[in-house]
């Protein structure tokens, strides 16, 4: 990186491209913008490169309720650079490479320290200001002067951007940028519920629905887990060649079901039913059938899908009381700042398979078509170059 344009920026706003989403919807455009330089507890970074993630297809179509709101930058997967720090940064120096993280981590709050879990009981609550310590206030503006609303707290689909430190995590510079960006949301939220949530051991069985970029991340952590048999379920029979290199071993079609239902496939093939399932779609329907998928007694079910429709959910009560669990989990409960670094250094010792997420890159300025691939179901993971 130039440092002499980072010095030369530093506490002044900063010009530069961004993808803006004016209407639900609606094509992004590409605008001149202006970044404020970060406040207090804030860095504003440089992004290398970004991807698409569902959950930002689903608040780009949002076009109601509070957490909708226009002109807004959407993007929160992404690798960056630190190009300048406010006051009262601890941790990171200009030239850091830096991934931003949706979900916070404060390290100081009750549930921070605790061991049980990746909440933040200081920060996680709220999910709909622009800054996380400066409620509404924004750092970006349009060249009229009109404030853009951020996204998640990353808001990575610009040239430069600024997140507050409990949204940070610095890593090594030796993985390659396109790969670290993976670790952002989607990757870690899969092999986090496999290793942290569900705590998979060797042996086991796994159903897991839905194979989109986390459902393959779950496989990828069972496999490293030694799981012996991993049973992918999705209505895109495409998606399950390349399922195998994540360790599937195991697909079923529910359309190629006849009348039978996912949950009665899964028992005649696991005796039974299977350890664990994870719901990683989003629907209420489908969350019952993998919970009714596991094994009475010992069957424990995680749910990673975001509830499109904010349905209820209804669960057998006898199936229940036989002893099956079932729970949520946001970032596969990983806390960002300890368990990332740790799955940089199992993808530099080759344990850790990143490179098969990628199945596009673009420049940046193709960001819709991005959207359409994805929208279509035709990339897993597709990587927006800044600069190429």
């Amino acid at each position: 990186m130039d440092k002499t344009f980072f010095s030369s920026n530093e506490g002044k706003p900063i010009t530069c491209k961004a993808a803006i989403c004016r209407k639900a919807g609606e094509a992004l455009v590409i605008e001149d913008i202006h970044v404020d330089p970060p406040q207090a507890y804030e860095v504003r970074i440089k992004i290398l490169c970004t991807s698409l993630c569902h959950t930002d297809l689903t608040f780009w179509k949002l076009s109601f309720g509070p957490i909708s709101r226009f002109p807004r930058i959407l993007g929160h997967e992404a690798v960056g650079v630190v190009e300048s720090i406010g006051e009262n940064v601890d941790g990171f120096k200009q030239g850091d490479v830096v991934l931003p993280v949706f979900h916070p981590y404060c390290e100081e709050c009750k549930d921070c320290k605790s061991s049980k879990t990746n909440w933040c009981d200081r920060y996680a609550e709220d999910f709909i200001s622009n800054t996380r310590r400066y409620g509404m206030a924004s750092r970006f503006k349009d060249s009229s002067g009109e404030v853009i609303h951020h996204f998640l707290f990353v808001s990575s689909f610009s040239e430069y951007t600024v997140v507050d430190i409990a949204h940070l995590v610095k890593i090594s510079p030796e993985i390659p940028v396109d790969k670290a960006a993976l670790l952002s949301c989607g990757v870690s939220t899969g092999i986090g519920a496999a290793w942290k949530v569900a705590n998979v051991e060797e042996g086991s069985t796994i159903a897991i629905f839905g194979l989109g970029a986390v459902g393959l991340a779950v496989a990828e952590g069972a496999r490293l887990r030694g799981a012996a048999k991993i049973i992918g379920i999705d209505t895109n029979s495409d998606k399950f060649e390349l399922g195998k290199k994540f360790g599937f071993t195991d697909f079923i079609n529910p359309t190629l079901c006849g009348e039978k239902k996912i949950s009665e496939v899964i028992k005649e093939m696991t005796e039974g039913g299977v350890d664990y399932s994870f719901e990683c779609v989003g629907l209420a329907s489908l969350l019952n059938e993998a919970f009714i998928s596991t094994r009475t007694g010992t069957g424990k079910t995680v749910m990673l899908g975001m509830e499109k429709h904010a349905a209820p959910i209804s669960l057998g009560s006898f199936d229940l009381l036989r002893g099956r669990v079932i729970c949520g989990s946001l970032f596969g409960g990983l806390k960002s700042k300890l368990d990332i670094p740790i799955l940089v250094d199992h993808y530099l010792k080759k344990e850790l398979n990143l490179d098969s997420f990628i199945t596009h890159e673009l420049n940046f300025k193709e960001i819709n078509k991005a959207f359409a691939l994805l929208e279509e179901g035709k990339s897993i993971r597709c990587i927006l170059w800044m600069d190429k």
